[in-house]
């Protein structure tokens, strides 16, 4: 059986550039803080790709920090910044962050506030995802002296909502408040602009974009100092110690290339694509939702390779599967609690009511995807659909 991958947003396929960047430099030997003629070798390689992201960018290489991926990157900006702030003032124990967060974000948060560091103001979405500059300002009203970081994230990984981060950026920067946003999704999709935008702390991964897994960026303004995870050699500013990997950060450097020069058509490529699927879909079954703000050739509000749909009667992931075993991978992108599915803690922030939110499919594209890819989808969707509805209503007594 042919399989169609659309899954992206969990992880996409590495480019073939990258494998062959990564199998040369895995061919040669030295450590980067090595005095020697190998470690000297291994720190060009690693200076010149940090010379290169910044260019891709638009930032200055002493902003890129490496790191393992995303899920480091978020936890080093935020507990970090968070204990930076408690050593210059006690009073700044307070964090502003999306309700509809990525769980490396929403965890962290979660640790500090438990463990009595930290309060916390969730600044919650409105029925399209967004969270607007006024409910920021609204949050920030009286309290501004007691809040030591904002982080909303770029763009949601669920339901492909893009947020207006310049302004919310520029709202955290009158305030004199360090502004995180985590651009995992955005990155490749999104025309970032971060010269200016200038977020102070943003997170960036690879396996996003074709790179390796198991490496990202913290892009950190000069003037930010978190507080390290981790304490060793002192590599990276002294925000994150550890041996680099010199093959992964070569990779990355070359799929941030890649997905930098062809953004604007990659863009438009997917978005066709996910207007094929969306427009489909509904056309078999008027009744599936589209979650978030969708506008058939938008690139700017919603992710061009996101369709979030909800399809009522029957459980995401018994769809799922059903898709899965017709040779169609995706996924639901809600929470798995002890092997019990939860609903999408993104969709119950926007409103979507909990009967509805189970019914969820994420179905996210990159740059493997091809009709193809889509054309498999609506044509294993009606039967996947119907089963999945028949289950559900033996399930819940309604037969």
């Amino acid at each position: 059986m042919s399989r169609s991958y659309l899954d992206h947003a969990a992880t996409s396929p590495v480019l073939p550039e990258v494998i062959e960047v990564m199998s040369a430099q895995m061919m040669r030997v030295g450590n980067a803080s090595s005095l020697h003629t190998a470690g000297r070798s291994a720190r060009r390689v690693v200076e010149e790709s940090r010379e290169c992201i910044a260019d891709d960018l638009g930032i200055r290489p002493s902003e890129v920090l490496f790191t393992s991926g995303g899920t480091e990157s978020d936890n080093a900006a935020i507990k970090g910044t968070l204990w930076k702030a408690l050593q210059s003032d006690p009073r700044r124990r307070r964090l502003l962050v999306s309700s509809i967060e990525h769980h490396a974000v929403l965890d962290a948060v979660e640790y500090l506030v438990t463990s009595g560091q930290a309060d916390i103001t969730w600044l919650e979405p409105d029925s399209e995802g967004v969270i607007q500059p006024s409910e920021l300002r609204v949050a920030l009203e009286g309290r501004a002296a007691e809040v030591a970081l904002i982080s909303v994230m770029w763009a949601n990984n669920e339901v492909g909502t893009i947020q207006p981060v310049a302004e919310l950026a520029a709202i955290a920067r009158e305030a004199g408040i360090p502004f995180h946003t985590d651009a995992v999704q955005a990155l490749g999709q999104v025309d970032l602009g971060l010269a200016q935008v200038r977020p102070d702390l943003v997170t960036m991964t690879g396996h996003k974009i074709g790179g390796p897994l198991g490496i990202g960026l913290l892009i950190a303004a000069r003037d930010q100092s978190p507080v390290p995870l981790t304490h060793g050699g002192g590599q990276e500013r002294q925000i994150r110690s550890g041996t680099l990997d010199v093959p992964g950060i070569a990779g990355l450097a070359a799929a941030v290339r890649h997905v930098t020069q062809r953004q604007e058509a990659h863009a438009q490529e997917l978005a066709q694509l996910r207007d094929a699927l969306i427009v489909g879909a509904q056309r078999q079954d008027s009744t599936i939702e589209v979650s978030g703000y969708w506008h058939p050739g938008d690139v700017t509000r919603r992710l061009a390779g996101n369709a979030h749909l909800r399809v009522p009667g029957c459980e995401g992931d018994s769809l799922l599967y059903l898709l899965d075993a017709a040779g169609v991978e995706c996924s639901t992108g809600s929470a798995c609690q002890a092997g019990v599915p939860q609903p999408s803690h993104v969709l119950l922030a926007m409103g979507v009511p909990e009967a509805d939110a189970r019914g969820a499919l994420r179905l996210t594209l990159g740059h493997t995807s091809t009709m193809s890819d889509v054309e498999a989808l609506l044509a294993a969707l009606p039967a996947a659909t119907e089963r999945a509805r028949r289950a559900h209503q033996v399930s819940t007594g309604r037969n």
